[in-house]
């Protein structure tokens, strides 16, 4: 077995820096959740409703990362305030340190990553109270993690693809690529796992399923030392064959750094979004300043010049982030990659919507100032101020 010590090493330090950047409580919009249906895995949660939110409107289920509390994850990512904007509900399930000391979710104990089971229940259990109580649409169902809320989100997705309509998966893991904490380190590290085709069968076996699988956009920062950027690629790959798309049929744009790719199905539509972030480490990538500025610069929540929040937002059809803060839209460099030749391609800027609600498309973003010089040595340690 590989020795775990440099990646403990790599955490404890992580974690110990970024409590230099700040030591106060988080801001708290959120009402802590009354559970009314089972919970075996023990988990708690807050929920964020905008005043007067009308019936039928869409619901986010966000999964912190370790060490975060639900509060911390929503302040830092800005969540609550785009909810605020665009109207629709938020779910944040919450770790116990009774369940994990790091206050990690347990996407890699068996027992809470199977369907109708352990912590994946729970989640299950809150998304339904929701629903109920607040009479959301079934239809636009969407989950959100950074790190092991990532690979938690991974897990929610697989295991009840018949729930969200799409995902997000940052800085996390592919669903079923451990089952336990030493495998859970190794794949971190980028060492081993399941091949392509194990990964896709793994989600196939996971449930009933067999409908349309939800669409997956994808974040990693090119100088995470915790979960290792291939982990992107896995999750990629591992979706690319569930929704039948050629892993090299894909359209991609460059923006002030940044590099997003796109997978369409066969409909047309956009399945799979992937961000590689340059010089980025381990969080969630924000643009806490500019145009399109959600969330707050902190432990883990990490300004890029993009803000993941509302990009995945739109991605989902719950936003629209080319004309979100009233700022002033940039040009894009855009390919079509077919096989191994790169050719220039146009997207279109629409959205297009299902019969069943559910919305994706591809929106041109605001441009946000990176300051190179300065940033990226703090962006490779996982800090910024």
């Amino acid at each position: 077995m590989r020795k775990l010590s440099d990646t403990i090493a790599r955490l404890a330090a992580l974690k110990a820096a970024q409590r230099q950047v700040s030591h106060r409580a988080p801001r708290n919009r959120l009402k802590d959740m009354e559970l009314t249906g089972a919970n075996p895995g023990a988990l708690k949660a807050s929920t964020f409703v905008p005043d007067n939110l009308a019936s039928g409107r869409p619901l986010v289920v966000a999964l912190h990362g370790c060490t975060q509390s639900a509060a911390a994850y929503d302040e830092g990512s800005g969540w609550s305030d785009l909810a605020d904007r665009y109207r629709f509900a938020l779910l944040f399930p919450e770790q116990q340190r009774s369940n994990n000391a790091n206050l990690c979710f347990n996407w890699f104990e068996p027992e809470d990553a199977k369907r109708d089971a352990g912590e994946a229940l729970s989640i299950r259990e809150m998304i339904e109270t929701m629903v109920a109580t607040h009479g959301l649409d079934r239809d636009r169902i969407f989950i959100v993690g950074l790190s092991a809320g990532g690979a938690m989100a991974s897990v929610m997705l697989a295991i009840y693809p018949d729930v969200f309509a799409g995902g997000a998966i940052i800085a996390g893991l592919p669903f079923g690529s451990a089952s336990s904490m030493p495998e859970a380190f190794d794949r971190m590290r980028g060492h081993g796992g399941p091949g392509e085709l194990r990964l896709q069968k793994l989600v196939r076996d996971a449930s009933p399923w067999r409908g349309k699988w939800p669409a997956i956009s994808v974040w990693h920062g090119t100088a995470d030392n915790v979960v290792d950027i291939s982990n992107m690629e896995a999750i990629v790959r591992q979706w690319a064959g569930l929704h039948g798309v050629k892993i090299s049929d894909y359209v991609s744009e460059t923006e002030q750094g940044f590099l997003r790719k796109v997978w369409h199905g066969a409909d047309g539509r956009e399945c799979i979004e992937s961000y590689t972030i340059p010089g980025m480490g381990h969080g969630t990538p924000l643009a806490a300043a500019g145009p399109d500025s959600y969330g707050k610069v902190g432990p883990f929540m990490l300004e890029s010049g993009v803000s993941s929040t509302l990009r995945i937002a739109t991605f989902w059809g719950l936003a629209d982030a080319a004309h979100d803060r009233r700022g002033t839209e940039t040009a894009s460099q855009e390919y079509v990659h077919r096989g191994e030749i790169l050719v220039p391609g146009a997207l279109t800027d629409k959205l297009q919507e299902e019969g069943t609600g559910r919305r994706f498309g591809t929106k041109n973003a605001h441009a946000a100032g990176i300051q190179k010089t300065i940033e990226d040595a703090l962006r490779a340690a996982g800090l910024i101020k």
